[in-house]
């Protein structure tokens, strides 16, 4: 039996993985960062598995709790998935930010490579890295250069070169997944997806009447949740650490997010729909769409998820909740 360690377990990622690594036969640890209101805390992991799980307290910014759970669970894998991940928050705190989404996987390096450097990393990077940054036919790729237009890509920035050079100079096993977003049922609700879906079924019941959204220029490459931890978890089985963007290879606007959503649910979006200028952020990232050509090769990674089918599993879910 293979131990696993995830950092962020609680997040929408982390749950995903967690059950992942359950059915393939893992003992799994997850780091919670506590907080004042308790049973927030888990309200994403399934009671399906919360007694499956080997639950402990820690920290990014603080190495001896880091140090201290990776002795007590002794992995042979960990997910660094904990992360400041709202963008658009990360203007607000962006030394906060930096401090968790960045040192915060230096912390955790050092952690490892003073206890046990043969420990299997993977690191959650982000396509927020490239910016605006765009190769000729229109895609993001493992070499498109970066240059990120947020304090969230920054810190993200270097947390990959940091993974890399540990891993040139250590000889450590640490891979970098360059996820492109990917939504499900357990994103966040300030996360665009899941503000949209959920606002508009409530419009649907009754309960809302209008939605306040930024920018409905900007487009993204938006996949499931499911379909991206089950390659965090086919990167840590491969001989050789590397890295690999994951991403659908379609790009949508909020627009379109927008348009599909209400659209499913018989409404006319421009009755409800209103721009506020406090969900725009000082730097725009304008368009991103993945290519994950070198993930389907080397690691046998196709996406199961469409644009479509994704939302339409959000919005069921949603449609259950609200209608209780």
């Amino acid at each position: 039996m293979k131990t696993a360690l995830i950092t962020g377990i609680n997040g929408q990622d982390g749950s995903y993985l967690a059950e992942l690594l359950l059915d393939k036969g893992y003992e799994v640890w997850g780091i919670l960062k506590r907080n004042s209101v308790a049973e927030n805390q888990t309200a994403r992991i399934p009671d399906t598995i919360y007694e499956k799980l080997n639950l402990v307290y820690g920290d990014m910014t603080d190495i001896p709790s880091l140090i201290s759970v990776i002795q007590k669970s002794q992995p042979d894998e960990i997910y660094n998935l904990a992360a400041q991940s709202h963008v658009r928050i990360s203007f607000d705190q962006p030394i906060y930010t930096s401090q968790v989404t960045g040192i915060g996987t230096l912390n955790l390096l050092e952690s490892v490579r003073l206890t046990n450097p043969e420990i299997k990393i993977y690191q959650a990077s982000s396509s927020e890295m490239f910016g605006n940054n765009i190769d000729e036919d229109g895609y993001q790729r493992e070499a498109t250069p970066m240059n990120p237009v947020s304090p969230y890509g920054c810190a993200k920035v270097f947390s990959y070169n940091i993974t890399r050079n540990y891993r040139n100079a250590y000889k450590m096993f640490i891979s970098n997944g360059i996820l492109f977003n990917h939504e499900s049922p357990r994103r966040g609700a300030n996360f665009v997806t899941s503000k949209v879906v959920k606002e508009a079924v409530k419009i649907k019941l009754g309960l809302s009447t209008q939605l306040k959204l930024g920018n409905l220029d900007a487009s993204r490459d938006w996949g499931h949740a499911k379909d991206y931890v089950y390659a965090m978890w086919l990167m840590l089985q491969e001989d050789t650490p590397d890295d690999y963007v994951c991403a659908t290879g379609i790009s949508h606007s909020v627009k379109d997010l927008v348009e599909y959503v209400f659209g499913k649910l018989e409404l006319n979006w421009k009755d409800y729909v209103t721009i506020d200028k406090k969900f725009l952020r000082p730097e725009e990232l304008k368009h991103l769409k993945g290519d994950c050509s070198k993930a389907q090769k080397e690691l046998g990674w196709k996406h199961k998820y469409t644009f479509e089918t994704m939302l339409d599993e959000m919005i069921e879910d949603s449609l259950k909740k609200y209608k209780r």
